[in-house]
């Protein structure tokens, strides 16, 4: 039926309104690129460096929309079950189904249910204009008016495809769903192109009544998925018919409910959930600043950021990682976390805040928490002792017991194996994570001095040098993954830090080669060369890792590890050529592991992320700085191999050695019951080592089966092959040395002559997270 079937004053009444009415609103439709650019997704969609999608965080809570869609990308099924339920002369008509009109008006005179006049250009002149959204009770006859007369001014500006692309893009489905993106992967679980018939009937009904029961919503699909099957051309061409082949409705209330239930669409979806939180928090932040500055903060924000991540790299981060905490899960451990910078840039390439699923902490961010650093800040304490000349590669330090005062008492700090080593090079002591040299070092340096050094590298520590004291060297204060990692990129990049980057910036640093800055380095890169120089060397952490441990990899690599007190964090950071990798493993809820060594924790996931960079590509040492020379070096009384050492110009020399009197001033100095001025006590056999009162805090770098205390005996009167050492009552070695592996507690250590007679006693403690070995109580704590 056409506008002259209608009555007289009906057709001059749409007459005068659209001669008064349409000039006013003449252009006033806004364009389809415009619609499509306005458009905004309630999801901040991360990309990676490459624009692959990496991750999608829901950031409005009002609404659940997708991303747009284009036409061609949603299903044929669900483009002709929408034109068949709501519009079935979308094609031919201009705006205004015109034939649709007087039955549309006769019904609603009649109270009856029919499918009504309005187009699907009407429709999204609705969804378009603020004015002409219907509200409770329906539109009024203005608003109708308007409505239809938008329409026509669509319909004359965008093409068919466009009106029905940006209609299936902008209208609610059901709830908070807006638009065929959300719905699909809310719904159905799948991309809009993969929409069959029964899922856009299903789709096409929730138009019509998004809030429905699932009944009445199966019932209407159950009609349009019919008028699907008997359509026998696409929608274009789409007549009315009987169908040929009803469909079988019977199975379709069962999967409408199940369909409405589905919540597939997860806030936060994908493999960067702590890095995709971090993003939008910077933007949040920077929108902030711009209006406190009065500039003009976006009134959309954009959706859409890409970020230096690489995601072929940060799900093989994630993969491996939650692979060996499986591993790992009866030693009791769930968390950890992989950083991975690029050396040249600062840029993030892989970050893994948590296991996932693995944790009972999930949201907790394991790249950015603080936790206790250990071992792993030793290599900036060497490089500044070696950079102010107290030290070279090759000096020697007296791996011995030393009482160490902290604010929880008098410690013995203890080494990976449990075995003091005597006279050792900086090169072993900082290789092989020998913790006496290292206090012996700080106390040269001052912890005031060496907490200033970790501040220029980017480790705000939240108290002062004094505070901590001397149990700095051993890695007592907290830092976060990201600022560990990003420290030792400096050493990697001769001694200068950068800020780290999420987000690609314009760059003309050569692939692989230092950062072009203005910076002074915050380390001397003749002493960041050293350092990286031990930290690569095989044989330098041989006396404790071995050389065939998991740290050794085939290309050019420097790596540390550590463990903090208690066992409870583990770490191990390195760098290669390019790339910079630093793993934490642990537990959030800061609860200790049990049995995770240095090289059994961290330092798995490390080995395969650098081998997983370095696949195909190499990576070589770096050259020496100037200011450096090598000089052929040897060590008096063979305390060490000959070599051919780095050093800063002008502290070189070609040998190393201690003289007799300083080596027995050091021997004499780590005794307890020995009393060489007192001819009759040296007469009686008398414990020499350990000393009396000792606290031995023992280091959870070291598995529990290899830590020992050197037990020693020195005196005379009884054959030393008939003395026996006791630890609270019971026999643990003989002669007049032992080694005895420890456990928490106080213990009462005795020697006793081959009679039983006690020669000599006293009183020892032992400090640690327990675990148990051989049916005692071990430690392996710092």
């Amino acid at each position: 039926m056409s506008l002259r079937a209608l009555p007289p004053p009906a057709r001059r009444l749409i007459a005068i309104v659209f001669i008064a009415v349409q000039p006013a609103m003449a252009g006033a439709e806004p364009t389809f690129d415009e619609v499509k650019a306005a458009a905004r997704s309630s999801e901040l969609r991360v990309l990676d460096a490459s624009g692959a999608p990496l991750h999608r965080l829901r950031v409005d809570a009002s609404v659940r929309r997708g991303d747009w869609v284009a036409l061609a990308d949603i299903s044929p099924a669900l483009r002709r079950a929408i034109v068949l339920s709501e519009d079935r002369r979308f094609y031919e008509h201009s705006g205004v189904d015109w034939q649709a009109v007087p039955a549309a008006a006769w019904a609603n005179l009649w109270n009856t249910r029919t499918r009504g006049a309005s187009t699907l250009s009407m429709q999204l002149a609705g969804l378009l204009d603020e004015d002409l959204r219907q509200r409770t009770g329906g539109r009024s006859l203005p608003q109708k008016i308007g409505q239809a007369i938008s329409a026509s001014g669509l319909d004359g500006r965008w093409k068919k495809h466009e009106i029905l692309e940006a209609y299936l893009n902008l209208v609610p489905f059901r709830g908070e769903v807006v638009g065929i993106d959300a719905l699909s992967r809310t719904l159905f679980g799948k991309a809009p192109s993969g929409l069959d018939e029964r899922e856009a009937a299903v789709a096409a009904a929730l138009v019509r009544a998004p809030n429905a029961e699932p009944a009445r919503v199966s019932q209407r699909a159950c009609g349009v998925w019919r008028a699907l099957q008997a359509a026998d051309a696409p929608a274009e061409a789409v007549t009315a018919g009987a169908a040929s082949k009803a469909p079988d409705c019977g199975a379709l209330d069962l999967f409408v409910t199940g369909a409405l239930q589905r919540r597939a669409f997860d806030v936060s979806e994908g493999d960067a959930p702590h890095l995709a939180r971090r993003l939008l928090a910077e933007s949040t932040r920077i929108d902030a600043a711009l209006s406190r500055q009065g500039g003009s903060a976006p009134a959309d924000p954009v959706r859409t950021v890409r970020s230096t991540l690489r995601a072929p790299l940060q799900r093989f981060a994630v993969q491996t990682l939650q692979q060996h905490l499986r591993e790992l899960r009866a030693r009791h451990v769930q968390d950890g976390a992989v950083v991975v910078l690029d050396n040249a840039s600062g840029g993030v390439l892989a970050w893994v805040g948590s296991s996932g699923e693995l944790s009972q902490a999930g949201d907790v961010d394991g790249v950015t928490a603080p936790r206790q650093a250990g071992s792993t800040l030793k290599p900036f304490l060497y490089a500044q002792a070696i950079a102010q000349r107290r030290l070279t590669a090759a000096s020697l330090l007296d791996d011995s017991p030393a009482l160490i005062p902290t604010a929880g008492g008098l410690y013995i700090p203890q080494n990976y194996d449990r075995r003091f080593k005597g006279w050792v090079s900086v090169r072993t002591a900082l290789g092989a994570s020998l913790n006496v040299p290292a206090v012996r070092t700080l106390v040269m340096v001052s912890p005031d001095a060496f907490h200033r050094q970790l501040v220029s590298l980017g480790l705000p520590l939240r108290e002062t040098g004094d505070y901590y004291g001397y149990s700095l060297a051993l890695g007592s204060a907290e830092v976060s993954l990201l600022g560990l990692t990003n420290a030792y990129r400096a050493l990697a990049n001769g001694g200068r830090f950068g800020e780290v980057s999420l987000r690609p910036v314009a760059s003309s640093v050569a692939r692989g080669a230092p950062p072009a800055t203005g910076r002074p380095p915050v380390i001397d890169p003749a002493a960041a060369f050293v350092v990286g120089d031990i930290l690569s060397d095989p044989n330098a952490r041989a006396r404790t890792f071995g050389t065939d441990s998991v740290l050794a990899t085939r290309f050019w690599t420097a790596v540390k590890t550590g463990t903090s007190k208690d066992m409870r964090d583990n770490w191990a950071v390195g760098w290669s050529q390019r790339y910079t990798v630093g793993v934490w493993v642990g537990n959030a809820s800061g609860e200790p592991m049990r049995e995770v060594s240095g090289t059994h924790g961290a330092a798995p996931v490390w080995a395969a992320v650098m081998q997983y960079l370095h696949a195909r590509e190499p990576s070589r040492a770096p050259a020496a700085p100037a200011g450096l020379v090598q000089t052929a070096t040897r060590f008096g009384d063979n305390l060490e191999a000959a070599r051919d050492e780095w050093f800063l110009e002008g502290t070189q020399q070609p040998l190393f050695a201690i003289n007799s009197g300083a080596d027995h001033q050091a021997l004499a100095g780590a005794g307890g019951g020995f009393d060489a001025k007192n001819p009759a006590a040296a007469a009686s056999w008398r414990i020499r080592a350990p000393a009396p009162g000792t606290v031995f805090a023992l280091d959870p770098d070291i598995p529990p089966q290899r830590q020992r205390v050197q037990l020693s005996a020195s005196g005379g009167g009884a054959p030393a092959a008939g003395l026996r050492w006791r630890v609270n009552g019971r026999d643990v070695g003989r002669g007049a040395s032992a080694s005895w592996q420890p456990w928490p507690g106080r213990h009462a250590l005795q020697l006793v002559a081959a009679d039983g007679t006690a020669l000599d006693e006293l009183r020892i403690e032992v400090r640690g997270a327990g675990v148990r070995v051989g049916g005692l109580a071990r430690t392996a704590a710092k």
